[in-house]
């Protein structure tokens, strides 16, 4: 087995720019920072954002000029957390932003909500197949709280993960462990966040960011668009203050833990590779 082929690769699947510094910025970086590959797949541009900047208001009128706008930003936070491999889904602009659920935005055929499932798994499996990662991150099947992109990412990446393993890739590759990422109810509750959570026993791994958290920080202001950063806090759109956190959990959806039953794991990479 070359060197490559003995790394530790990370892939992650996020739905828009930020999306990978809120929720995942602390494992990313982590990982990057001990010399894993790191590749992130984005789904849109997130040219529905909101912008909450005034400074900044006049991007919200033209959505591709805040998407191109968003890529910039998308940039700066990659080079903060140590991303070297960004690529967007299909390439820049191939499926846009779908707006929240329920907004008459889910109906444009160009977003990636109405995308073609097999159309968008082929396009995954393809970077798969190419950067051979043993663990792939995405959301659950609810998206984490819902979103019409980040339902539309767990179907897209667990279709891929099947593709990619097909015979008919020429060079298949099988993904050895599936994440969604998670937030325990007892953490939710105890750090009065908002009320997207799982029950704690559906948490199977607590990755430890604690010596990263400012570059998770960097991260996050580098998407100004869409996130304010004061302290130890952030707040989006809506001016609800969270806290800043370097603990970041996921649930195991596919593949062996690294751990005894009940226990969490603390590494995405548990049972790989002896560690």
């Amino acid at each position: 087995m070359d060197r490559q082929d003995s790394a530790r690769r990370l892939l992650l699947v996020h739905a828009h720019p930020d999306d990978e510094s809120i929720g995942t910025g602390a494992t990313i970086a982590r990982y990057a920072a001990e010399g894993a590959q790191v590749t992130l797949v984005t789904c849109t541009r997130g040219e529905l954002g909101e912008v909450i900047p005034p400074e900044l208001a006049h991007l919200a009128t033209d959505g591709d000029r805040l998407g191109e706008h968003r890529i910039t930003e998308l940039a700066a936070a990659c080079a903060a957390l140590g991303i070297r491999d960004q690529r967007f889904l299909g390439g820049p602009g191939r499926w846009r932003d779908s707006g929240m659920m329920g907004l008459p935005d889910n109906d444009n055929p160009d977003c990636f909500w109405q995308a073609d499932l097999a159309t968008a798994a082929a396009e995954l499996a393809r970077v798969i197949v190419a950067a051979r990662p043993q663990v792939l991150v995405t959301y659950d099947r609810n998206g984490f709280y819902g979103h019409p992109d980040h339902i539309q990412a767990h179907r897209v990446a667990a279709e891929a993960i099947g593709v990619a393993a097909s015979p008919g890739q020429g060079q298949p590759w099988q993904v050895a462990k599936f994440y969604a990422t998670a937030m325990p109810r007892s953490v939710a509750v105890a750090r009065d966040l908002p009320p997207y959570w799982v029950p704690d026993d559906q948490v199977t791994t607590e990755i430890d960011g604690t010596g990263y958290l400012a570059a998770k920080t960097a991260a996050m202001r580098a998407h100004a668009t869409q996130i304010a950063v004061k302290g130890g806090s952030f707040a989006l759109a809506d001016g609800r203050w969270q806290p800043l956190l370097a603990q970041e959990y996921y649930t195991l959806l596919a593949g062996v833990a690294g751990t005894d039953p009940g226990a969490r794991e603390h590494d995405l990479f548990a049972g790989l590779d002896g560690r």
